[in-house]
């Protein structure tokens, strides 16, 4: 039988070691992570959850915080709505970049017919948020970690914004898959594989929850799964409704968005003088116009292909796997094709408040101070969009300051992840085999 979870060699230290010095890595730290449970922690969460999601919803209910206007891609998909009931996805609208499965959330305010279309996408974000919530609390069946209060905390960052958009309910399904794949049975497997492969005709991303499965048995169950999963979505889709993959011809005539970091390169460049370019919508969102963009944009998708072979480098190069090697990886797979998109979206922090959020129900994990890097990359996101979104697009001192910031914490984050991820299963299993004692 093929061995999913390979031993340390003899002679080694089961737990990773301290890689930077940071006082997060210290024994101190980690036993302050986690809180024994009673009832006083899940009350805890429980009522903060409440108050801030509360909060939440009146903001969107306003909705008039800096440029407001929060709330209208939920119209859109309002709209979108009508064209699936006439049996076909949105045809020639340039708006629509979504993998097919997308239209299922879309569509899925219907199944509360006595609640308008709005109403019914807020309320059913909101189970989503919950069952998140209720996954994570119980991922430690006998402690409570801050993986939980990441996702609880970490998300009101975002302002209303993730009420607005269908992201929280993509992340659901990529946080049960991880925390699926990372259970013992083939049928833990075969589910949270059949998540990721839903997760990937929903928004794509959710495929990378399965980059650090271990390799053997779980890899083999669990990517089958997510690909019997998504073919099997993507003909019932294709049955159902025609034009199931014209978001191929918009997704791949996006140019450079203003808060990707090609965006921001563009802003500096810009306010020294040193490019002539301008910003127009397009696609609908704020992109940058001009000289040079095109080649930027053909350099962020090389660095995306980058990006992807190093991944495939350190599937092959690992050679120590832990219980929360899967979800480090697919926290800095993510991460790593978020840097070098052409687009950083602020509803992108809510994969990556997730994906931080799981990593941080397990004690192995190494990713402590990424997670903590991401906290304020989403106050900032939230600044950038909707509080200060008019500075960001005139591309005054603040909001180049506030884009700076940003994303200069996502690139530290992603190197940083990618760093920690190779040392505790490339580099230290290399260390400890050659430091091994010989057989006797």
């Amino acid at each position: 039988m093929t061995n999913d979870h390979p031993q340390s060699p003899p002679g080694t230290r089961a737990e990773p070691p301290n890689l930077t010095g940071s006082p997060f890595d210290s024994d101190t730290f980690t036993s302050a992570t986690f809180v024994t449970v009673g009832r006083g922690p899940y009350l805890a969460v429980a009522s903060v959850w409440l108050l801030t999601r509360v909060g939440m919803v009146l903001l969107l209910m306003r909705d008039t915080l800096g440029i407001g206007g929060v709330g209208r891609e939920v119209e859109l998909y309002r709209h979108w709505y009508g064209q699936f009931a006439q049996g076909t996805f949105p045809p020639g609208d340039a708006t629509w970049q979504y993998p097919p499965g997308a239209g299922l959330v879309i569509m899925s305010p219907g199944l509360v017919p006595w609640l308008g279309y709005v109403q019914a996408f807020v309320a059913l974000t909101l189970l989503a948020d919950a069952v998140v919530t209720v996954a994570l609390a119980r991922a430690d069946s006998a402690r409570l970690t801050h993986g939980t209060w990441i996702w609880v905390c970490g998300l009101p960052l975002l302002l209303h914004l993730p009420l607005a958009r269908y992201d929280v309910q993509t992340t659901a399904l990529a946080v049960l898959a991880l925390l699926a794949v990372t259970a013992r049975s083939t049928a833990a497997h075969q589910l949270g594989g059949a998540l990721a492969g839903i997760g990937a005709m929903v928004k794509v991303w959710p495929a990378l929850a399965l980059i650090g499965t271990p390799r053997g048995r779980t890899t083999r169950e669990a990517w089958t799964a997510a690909a019997v999963a998504a073919l099997a979505l993507l003909a019932t889709l294709a049955l159902f409704f025609s034009d199931s993959l014209g978001f191929l011809r918009q997704q791949g005539s996006r140019g450079i968005q203003i808060e990707s970091l090609g965006g921001t390169a563009l802003a500096l460049a810009k306010a020294t003088g040193a490019w002539p370019g301008g910003v127009e919508f397009r696609y609908g969102a704020i992109e940058y116009v001009g000289p040079y963009v095109s080649s930027l944009g053909h350099l962020a998708l090389l660095l995306t292909v980058i990006a992807f072979g190093w991944l495939l480098l350190w599937r092959v190069r690992a050679r120590r796997w832990t219980a929360a090697t899967p979800l480090d990886a697919a926290l800095t797979a993510v991460l790593l094709f978020t840097v070098t998109s052409r687009v950083i979206s602020p509803q992108y922090m809510i994969w990556l408040l997730g994906l931080a959020a799981v990593c941080l129900t397990s004690r192995r994990t190494v990713m402590r101070p990424v997670a903590l890097l991401l906290l304020p990359a989403a106050a900032l996101s939230s600044l950038a969009y909707p509080v200060l979104y008019d500075q960001v697009v005139a591309g005054t001192a603040q909001g180049l300051t506030v884009m700076v910031l940003r994303n200069g914490l996502l690139l530290a984050a992603a190197l940083l992840a990618a760093r920690r991820l190779w040392t505790t299963t490339v580099t230290t299993a290399a260390t400890a085999t050659a430091t091994a004692p010989p057989e006797s």
